[in-house]
């Protein structure tokens, strides 16, 4: 009796962070979206650092909410690594274990970058020491360190990619979950993984129609932990 009171009781509390992880995964999707496209759109014009920095300049509100957006997104994928270990960690604990700390360490990196993508604020700010510079280096300077938060965030693709395909290949065993969405995470983790190494590697076929299997992936994965959640029966059976 005991022990089938234990199994119910993980399977409740598996459960519940499977439908949190549909919440935070929500939540990833809609601020990652301002955070990381619709603002720096209206912020960043390509190749113009003067019509970037003036962007800046003109509508700080815009481009700290941005900022903002990203922190919420960041949150929510540090607690979606935790999650989705305890979820997963009935299938194999040690690879459970793994692609939550490779997902701490794509978001400690792209916590790097939008750093780097922040501070250009402070470089066309009359701050302390920029004085000394001329506008067109400052507008060069900020427009530099929006540049390499790119690069960085790019390289963080790759981590987190390897940490869907590890995810995907969990949720593909693990029978409470379908494995179908295991197998489209793990192409989606696969497309992120390629354009971070790509990039790094052989730049000139590096693309970012790589990052489109991972929404196919996704999104029916959101969907599934919003309104199914986990297989109960398969899970007890796991357990």
């Amino acid at each position: 009796m005991t022990d089938i009171s234990n199994r119910g009781t993980q399977t409740d509390v598996i459960q519940r962070y499977a439908r949190a992880a549909g919440i935070a995964m929500l939540l990833s999707t809609v601020f990652g979206f301002l955070g990381e496209a619709y603002i720096p759109e209206r912020i960043i014009a390509d190749g113009d650092a003067a019509a970037t920095l003036a962007n800046v300049a003109a509508h700080p509100t815009l481009f700290r909410l941005g900022f903002a957006a990203y922190l919420v997104e960041g949150f929510c994928d540090i607690i979606l690594c935790v999650l989705w270990y305890v979820i997963l960690k009935p299938v194999n604990r040690n690879l459970a274990l793994v692609s939550a700390f490779v997902g701490v360490v794509s978001m400690v990196t792209f916590a790097i970058a939008q750093a780097s993508y922040f501070s250009s604020s402070l470089i066309v700010k009359d701050a302390a020491g920029m004085s000394s510079f001329a506008a067109e280096q400052r507008d060069a300077l900020a427009f530099l360190a929006m540049r390499i938060a790119t690069m960085i965030a790019t390289l963080f693709i790759g981590f987190y990619g390897l940490a869907s395909m590890i995810r995907g290949y969990l949720i593909a065993r693990s029978g409470y979950l379908p494995k179908i969405l295991g197998m489209l995470l793990v192409i989606g983790g696969a497309g992120f993984f390629l354009r971070g190494i790509t990039y790094v590697l052989v730049p000139k076929y590096s693309s970012v129609w790589m990052l489109i299997p991972m929404a196919i992936a996704g999104i029916p994965l959101m969907l599934w932990l919003l309104v199914k959640g986990v297989n109960r029966q398969r899970l007890e059976a796991t357990s």
